[in-house]
């Protein structure tokens, strides 16, 4: 049994940024990963880029330090990222370490069990992402077995895929990025639609994160926001080929065959609700929002944006049914929610859709329990790279005034 200030676990961004802090307020503390440092970005599929412009990957004491702000750093250049990150300040991370058990947090402490060692802590910080478990939809079950059927994580590149066509379930940004690079690739894509926001990627030759961290969008408390939107898509985009629009429109402009929900299938008939043109007028809402934002922000700024056009007009008349015969995939990119409970002994420091009950990254159940990364946990920005730093220096405080 080792006895030590504090455990944090999960050395990605959030994990690290909180190290960072602990170390600097003379906190001792290890961090521990069940994979790797940046695990989590290592389990993205091949392709996978940032959808943020370098220039915001700014953790605390580490702004980005490449030649290339304006780019978009792809998965192995974030990893790398993290890597030196994690040697600047030396931080104490054991890697390969699986979490078999936690217990305590009966105001006395927190016993940390695992697969070789145990652990005797007076703080806990879970920095393990913000959502860990994928949702499937009702209906996923009733899939035929002649298609092979995964979810997000499962997927690596379009060359791994069986044979056939593909029908992707959510159009948030990784099923719309995965759209684009299988038609990209030839291959023949349906995608099941629900509502997600959208953007253009820039306007008067400004990305769309300089817009909106001008506008302090990112900066929005969570408590001004309503609860549901912790569980809405993000903004529409991508960072492949130096960054560029990427929605509804684009995508059906290029080939992809858009649908309703996913409501199931019937033997090897998919069936999807008639619902395509009420959730693309959803997403055209928002853009209207972010536009006004963009816009106000200019007028302050003194600068002119004449790009911001209105929506073009939308070709809705999607089928409900589509035949399965020749599709080899069907893979599942939404509703993703956190897994906290799932190995943790305190169902009741968490609400009805896994989200930890606290106050400033501090559980306002058990004492002595710490959050950094979760979605919307203080700000908008909280689980970006670009916001996590700010959480992790407030719950290090928390801890070191402790």
């Amino acid at each position: 049994m080792q006895d030590i200030d504090t455990v944090v676990i999960g050395a990605g961004q959030a994990g690290l940024a909180t190290s960072h802090e602990l170390k600097a307020r003379g906190v001792e503390h290890v961090v521990l990963e069940r994979g790797q440092i940046g695990q989590g970005w290592r389990d993205r599929w091949d392709s996978f880029c940032l959808v943020t412009p370098n220039w915001s990957v700014n953790l605390p004491g580490f702004p980005y330090d490449g030649d290339d702000p304006d780019g978009f750093m792809p998965r192995d250049e974030i990893v790398a990222y993290l890597e030196r990150y994690a040697e600047s300040f030396d931080a104490p991370v054991r890697t390969g370490i699986s979490i078999a058990s936690v217990g305590g947090g009966d105001g006395s402490g927190f016993a940390i069990g695992t697969d070789g060692e145990e652990f005797q802590c007076r703080n806990l910080v879970l920095a393990t992402g913000a959502f860990q478990k994928p949702l499937r939809p009702s209906g996923a079950e009733s899939l035929p077995d002649t298609v092979r059927v995964m979810d997000l994580g499962d997927f690596t590149s379009e060359a791994d895929l069986p044979p056939g066509d593909v029908l992707i379930v959510g159009s948030g940004q990784s099923g719309c990025q995965i759209a684009e690079e299988l038609t990209e690739a030839g291959r023949r894509v349906v995608l099941a639609c629900g509502r997600a926001p959208w953007a253009l990627r820039r306007a008067a030759g400004k990305d769309l994160f300089w817009w909106l961290e001008k506008a302090g969008f990112f900066d929005t408390p969570a408590d001004a926001m309503p609860e549901e939107a912790r569980l809405f898509a993000n903004v529409l985009a991508t960072g492949h080929d130096g960054g560029h629009d990427l929605h509804l429109r684009s995508l059906q402009a290029m080939g992809v065959e858009l649908v309703g929900r996913f409501k199931g299938a019937d033997a090897s008939v998919a069936k999807f609700a008639p619902d395509l043109a009420e959730n693309v007028a959803w997403g055209d809402v928002r853009y209207a929002q972010l536009r006004d934002a963009i816009l106000a922000t200019a007028e302050k700024l003194g600068v002119e944006v004449a790009d911001l056009p209105e929506p073009e007009p939308f070709q809705a008349d999607a089928p409900t049914e589509i035949d399965l015969t020749s599709f080899g995939t069907v893979l599942f990119t939404g509703g993703f929610r956190p897994d906290f409970s799932s190995w943790l002994p305190w169902s009741e420091a968490f609400d009805g859709d896994g989200f930890p009950l606290q106050s400033d990254g501090a559980s306002t159940v058990i004492d002595g329990l710490f959050f950094v990364g979760v979605h919307f946990m203080r700000k908008r920005k909280s689980a970006l790279l670009y916001g996590v730093g700010e959480d992790a220096g407030v719950v290090s405080d928390a801890i070191a005034a402790r």
